[in-house]
């Protein structure tokens, strides 16, 4: 039985809770004390991570991240929702991190608060935005950023072969850091060619179907799909998935291969996709096909 993969956001950045605070509120004399629970009473999210923290200006606090891999128009409120329920729930003052990893897909205004008037009552809560593309790749290695270095291709100056094997090596250098190389090369796919991917690191799909990243990703495909209904609209988000990895890897693929790979179920693109980067010429994936349809 593959093993789940524990590589959502809490998992990230307890790798090294000291430099993510210090990155995200900016300030050099912030302390990681400890991660707390994040699940409030009707609020469950692998992505929120809820840390306490200390600094000699302000005491105690709480840093409150929320790692998107998406803007969308409905975070705002979320964070402002989130940010209360802490409060309340810790007796303790919030301070809001929302991270986005991708640029939205649609046209969108990214806000970096909550705005609202009622009946003449003002409403805002602010919070820290961070939009990954706009951080710059460097950082992470100047500040032992461990929580990004699966996103480093992804980062400004990241999309690199050189760069993206120096987040690689550092991730090799420690054991608890080795889980993060699927996730690593999930990301390195957006920006480098498969076999460039292929040739720098290993590559588990089957761990990384685990990541609530993949999922976050596959989810937008069966949402694109799921007027098919929700057996179709998984197809849907697997297949689109495993097309825009082999155009990666092999450039425009012929009308009759794409033909073949839209008629696969469920479970064959999920093999397809878990076989596809150790392919090394097209005709492993017309051999492939053969074998398996």
């Amino acid at each position: 039985m593959t093993k789940k993969a524990d590589i959502g956001g809490k998992r990230l950045i307890s790798l090294a809770p000291a430099a993510w605070v210090k990155w995200v509120t900016q300030q050099p004399d912030v302390i990681a004390q400890e991660i707390l629970g994040s699940e409030f009473q009707w609020v469950s999210r692998e992505n929120d991570v809820l840390i306490k923290a200390y600094s000699p200006i302000q005491g105690e606090f709480l840093i409150l991240n929320e790692l998107q891999l998406r803007y969308t128009e409905k975070l705002p409120s979320r964070m402002r929702a989130y940010a209360a329920l802490a409060s309340e729930k810790y007796g303790l003052p919030t301070y809001p991190v929302l991270v986005n990893i991708l640029p939205p897909t649609t046209k969108v205004t990214i806000r970096d608060r909550y705005e609202a008037n009622f009946m003449g009552l003002e409403i805002r809560q602010d919070y820290r935005l961070i939009n990954l593309w706009e951080v710059d790749a460097a950082i992470v290695f100047e500040q032992s950023l461990n929580a990004l270095l699966p996103f480093v291709p992804i980062l400004k100056n990241g999309g690199q072969a050189t760069v993206v094997q120096q987040a690689l090596n550092q991730l090799r250098t420690d054991a608890q850091l080795v889980e993060l190389e699927s996730l690593l090369a999930f990301f390195a796919s957006f920006v480098l060619e498969s076999d460039v991917v292929r040739q720098i690191m290993r590559w588990d799909m089957a761990v990384l179907r685990e990541s609530p990243w993949y999922q976050e990703i596959l989810r937008e495909g069966e949402q694109q799909g799921e007027q098919k209904g929700r057996q179709e609209g998984r197809q849907e988000g697997e297949r689109s998935l495993v097309l825009k990895l082999l155009h990666r890897r092999f450039g425009s693929l012929s009308p009759t291969l794409i033909a073949q790979v839209e008629t696969l179920s469920v479970e064959q693109l999920e093999a397809l996709g878990e076989a596809l980067l150790e392919f090394t010429q097209l005709d492993d994936l017309n051999l492939w096909l053969m074998q398996n349809t």
